[in-house]
């Protein structure tokens, strides 16, 4: 078999294609694609296949996929140019009949999330492209608040405006686990997967186990929406980049990410891997 991984230069991309290894694929049977040359070399001592791939530049695609029978799409970070970037690859799978695998958003189709919009715009280009595929709606990866932590032990406050909200995260890794587990396996084709971590969690959480942790009393400071946005305004942030966290915070605010079903956890064969146990890796780095 042959698999494409996409943005394999990325966080999330690289440890699919280390837990593909793991679980016992040919490493000849892997191309891993990506922009960033530095980091592809690194992969390529790994032991598989590596090229370059730009979401804009549909040569590097159509080069890259040549025998590829699977393909995961990681989702591009450009915010606003994700659905042509998609709509890129998903032609260029189909030039190859290959099947694909994408990594969507939670609830995407009728979330009211603000990342939502693009992901079920991709989703509906998958449906009509007649592709055998599988969506993996990733909910929230942990690491997105690894400066949070950081910020928190070294002010020993936490401004948010995220209320009572939960957040079902999960590590990157967990994620990368569940996406090598479906590449490697039919038994999901045409499935669209809910994956979060088993247990939400609410900043006063975040806050008790960063606290536990470090020994750093942390606090939360619940802010309004108003007030965040001018808080991080204050800052230095862009309008653009403030007005995107408080937008999500109010998503989380409102339950968008609170959701767990276990099916994550399923996928890879344990529980996920709780708040404390990241919060403990990462502090101990």
């Amino acid at each position: 078999m042959s698999i494409v991984v996409t943005g394999a230069t990325g966080h999330l991309g690289r440890q699919v294609v280390e837990q593909l290894l793991a679980r016992g694929a040919t490493p000849a049977g892997i191309l891993a694609g990506g922009r960033n040359p530095e980091a592809l070399h690194e992969l390529a001592a790994l032991g598989v296949r590596t090229a370059r791939i730009d979401y804009n530049d549909p040569a590097t695609l159509e080069a890259a996929f040549a025998d590829a029978e699977k393909v995961l799409l990681i989702s591009g970070t450009e915010v606003g140019q994700r659905v042509p970037q998609h709509h890129a690859v998903i032609e260029a799978a189909q030039r190859v009949n290959a099947t694909v695998v994408y990594t969507s958003a939670p609830k995407a189709s009728t979330s009211a999330l603000v990342l939502a919009p693009e992901h079920k715009a991709t989703e509906e280009l998958l449906e009509a492209s007649g592709l055998t595929h599988t969506v993996l709606r990733n909910s929230w990866y942990t690491e997105n608040y690894d400066e949070t932590i950081h910020q928190g032990v070294a002010t020993g406050a936490l401004l948010t405006s995220t209320g009572t909200g939960r957040i079902a995260s999960a590590p990157r890794r967990d994620y990368a686990e569940a996406a090598a587990v479906v590449l490697l396996s039919k038994e999901h084709d045409g499935a669209v997967l809910e994956l979060a971590g088993d247990a939400p969690w609410t900043f006063e959480e975040l806050a008790a186990t960063i606290t536990e942790v470090s020994g750093r009393e942390v606090r939360v400071e619940q802010l309004s929406t108003e007030e965040h946005l001018a808080a991080l305004t204050s800052f230095g942030l862009d309008a653009g980049t403030a007005g995107f966290i408080t937008a999500l915070d109010a998503n989380i605010a409102e339950g968008l990410l609170a959701d767990s079903d276990g099916t994550l956890a399923r996928l890879i064969g344990r529980p996920t891997t709780t708040l404390t146990e990241h919060v403990r890796t990462l502090l101990a780095e």
